[in-house]
């Protein structure tokens, strides 16, 4: 049953949304592994039942190693964990609708209530012995493994592990093994509502450091480099315990400036000064209470005497707006990611908006499993992932960037590289701590 008292007072601890510009409290580190054990718990007893009869798989089987895990393996045990133990087996039996999914470690060290265990102890041909048995006892239709060709995160049983399980079944039982790369992918991209109010917050903590690094607290113009941007923000997550996923980048664009023949206009080398009359883009991604988030935003450094931005960035933004209601309006469910790509391309050709579009997936990885929609060095279809189809409850970086020539610029062009964190009810897109509508302005 799941623990529904202690889910909520958990969750009280990270509920709420705050402004782009206020920073927002974090759950002490101690609760921190109750609010995400809650969600777990949720997530296997409501969740996983409902994805394996939708996949038609009657057992899956996630085994991994220490240092070698299986890369869906932390998103299905207890925290605090931060690796397999020595060989590590999850065994799911779902059992029917009545009875439910059991849930079974066959490993040395237990995995608290949330798994039944399954092994008393011995060596390692015991344990392998072990798990055959219980699948034998089972009589499972399908063998669900993680192998896959399209999916990376489905893709987590190595070719050792491989080896030493069809041993251990036999041929009989070995001939039922198939792959469980959409029930992964389903399982990774699905969010529950008490995750989503938990990763609003997530999102929230994200939008408020950018619009601190991006304020005169932290830009001295003249003086500031862009990679001491870049590092305070790091820093920021790193105090406070919040695991980024890549290293923030900080890039200017100016009215002078030659970025070549590459189609993204911006320079991003570290020690570049930053100066009045930039444009600035930061790209950030943090980690938090086992959900990710990805931002872009920008900035622009005001010249002496300049209380706004040139009216044509301004204007520009609103362009970048336009583009994000387009993509997000062509969301439907069932549709394909390549399919989502084509209809928002022509539409946004329709209106004139110079753009490219690569929007991508979002939830436990910050490039999780889903529909791929269109890739920065690829406009086109995209085979494999490109071609899963969109479902509620699903999480988004809505990601691209809109070209526009600035009449302050004399014309020359400027980009505005945005991205935001939402998701997909199964009826239209909702971001999930806002979106940037003006640039962050420096004095």
């Amino acid at each position: 049953m799941i623990r529904v008292f202690s889910l909520l007072i958990a969750l009280q601890l990270v509920s709420g949304v705050a402004g782009a510009h206020a920073q927002p409290a974090l759950a002490p580190f101690p609760s921190r592994p109750v609010v995400e054990n809650g969600l777990l718990e949720e997530r296997l007893e409501s969740l996983l039942p409902r994805l394996m009869r939708e996949q038609g798989i009657d057992l899956w089987l996630v085994i991994a190693r220490e240092y070698n895990d299986d890369p869906v393996f932390l998103s299905l045990v207890p925290k605090p964990r931060f690796t397999a133990r020595r060989t590590t087996m999850l065994l799911f039996h779902d059992r029917g609708p009545e009875q439910g999914v059991e849930r079974m470690t066959v490993s040395r060290y237990p995995l608290g209530a949330l798994y039944e265990a399954g092994w008393e102890g011995g060596d390692l041909d015991a344990q392998w012995q072990r798990l055959a048995e219980l699948i034998a006892e089972r009589d499972p239709k399908t063998i669900a493994v993680n192998v896959s060709t399209t999916w990376p995160v489905a893709d987590g049983l190595s070719h050792g592990l491989h080896q030493q399980l069809t041993a251990a079944l036999g041929d009989a039982l070995s001939q039922r093994l198939v792959s469980s790369e959409a029930l992964v992918v389903r399982w990774l991209e699905t969010r529950t509502a008490s995750e989503v109010a938990v990763w609003q917050r997530a999102v929230a903590i994200a939008r408020a450091t950018i619009a601190e690094a991006f304020s005169g607290r932290v830009i001295t113009p003249g003086v500031t480099t862009l990679g001491e941007v870049g590092w305070f923000i790091r820093e920021r997550f790193e105090a406070a315990g919040l695991a980024p996923w890549f290293h923030p980048d900080v890039n200017r664009q100016w009215r002078e400036a030659d970025y070549g023949d590459t189609p993204f206009l911006g320079v991003g080398e570290p020690d570049m000064v930053i100066r009045r009359g930039d444009l600035l883009h930061t790209d950030v991604g943090l980690c938090y209470l086992g959900l990710c988030t990805d931002t872009q935003e920008m900035a622009y450094v005001l010249k002496l005497g300049e209380t706004q931005a040139p009216e044509g960035l301004s204007k520009a933004m609103a362009v970048g707006n336009r583009w994000q209601d387009i993509l997000v309006g062509e969301f439907r469910a069932g549709r394909s990611g390549n399919e989502i790509l084509a209809s928002a391309q022509q539409r946004l050709e329709e209106a004139g908006i110079t753009h490219a579009i690569y929007t991508h997936p979002l939830g436990v990885f910050g490039h999780g499993p889903g529909p791929t929609i269109g890739m920065w060095d690829n406009q086109g279809p995209t085979p494999g992932r490109g071609d899963w189809l969109l479902y509620p409850m699903t999480g988004f970086a809505i990601e691209g960037s809109v070209t526009v020539d600035i009449p302050e610029w004399g014309g020359r062009p400027a980009q505005m590289k945005l991205e935001q964190s939402a998701i997909f009810n199964g009826q239209q897109v909702h971001y999930l701590a806002g979106r940037q509508t003006s640039l962050h302005l420096i004095e």
